[in-house]
């Protein structure tokens, strides 16, 4: 006897698609609602301002061939600075330049009293640290790589500039603590930097507010950390990035260019 296939049951109407009006798309989803809010929201703003254009001009450049981790040295650097900068400020809202106790104080307070201000401390300390190694790997890479040649002298001396900014920041932010460690390496390093010729001096009256260490020495120091210091860092870092993006980057030493043809061959 044949076998007899019996029909499948009816769909139930509930669970039956309705079919599309035409001209109509699908129901967009919260990740979709999300990701077109971003994108209209970025064109807003580019509209007004035509940031794209100067954005893809400095993030996607052509780069040679060989290139490895040894040129993430200056991006990282980079990224150092900006910790520092951001951690600075957070000190900043809690730290107060008083010699008479406050500033030894306020640090005390922030390390042991407010939430994750230790931990703050900490990054904005031991970062100083990072980004003086980060920086001298930075220019090592730069000198050995040969980078400094024509026509990148402008950078390389720039480069130099915010080796010593980055110096002189250290060295400023030694003090703000004001405990006695901090105090005497001050002192020895004023009295060493004042053997300068000519303008040593000149140079120490200026730091230290004075002929001597007094009340405003604090104050000067906090400034120039503050304030003088990194905004030339943020200018000659600007400066330098667009220098970078501009003459483009430098081929590895040991990676040769291809010889297509004799240079002296006359072509047809």
């Amino acid at each position: 006897m044949p076998k007899v296939k019996l029909p499948k049951p009816p769909v139930p109407d509930a669970l039956v698609p309705r079919p599309k009006r035409p001209g109509t798309a699908e129901k967009a989803g919260p990740r979709d609602v999300a990701k077109e809010t971003g994108i209209s929201a970025i064109d807003w703003v580019d509209e007004r301002t035509g940031m794209s254009g100067a954005a893809r001009w400095l993030m996607f450049r052509k780069v040679p061939k060989g290139t490895n981790w040894f040129y993430t040295l200056g991006s990282a650097t980079m990224f150092a600075f900006l910790s520092q900068a951001v951690t600075g400020v957070f000190l900043a809202m809690y730290y107060i330049p008083d010699p008479a106790g406050g500033a030894y104080e306020s640090v005390r307070y922030l390390t042991n009293e407010v939430f994750l201000g230790e931990f703050v401390r900490g990054m904005h300390k031991w970062g100083a640290s990072v980004m003086v190694i980060l920086v001298m790997l930075h220019m090592a890479r730069t000198f050995f790589f040969g980078a400094y040649k024509y026509p990148r002298e402008l950078n390389w001396i720039i480069g130099v500039v915010l080796l010593v900014l980055t110096f002189v920041m250290g060295f400023t932010g030694y003090l703000l603590p004001f405990d006695q460690k901090a105090y005497w390496a001050t002192v020895v390093g004023v009295n060493i930097n004042g053997t300068a010729p000519i303008i040593g001096p000149y140079l120490n009256d200026f730091i230290r507010a004075g002929p001597d260490f007094t009340s405003t020495t604090l104050a000067r120091f906090y400034s120039i950390h503050m304030l003088l210091v990194p905004g030339a860092l943020a200018a000659l870092i600007g400066a330098h990035l667009w220098l970078v993006a501009k003459q483009g980057t430098t081929a590895p030493p040991w990676m040769k260019a291809d010889k297509k043809g004799d240079v002296g061959e006359e072509r047809a």
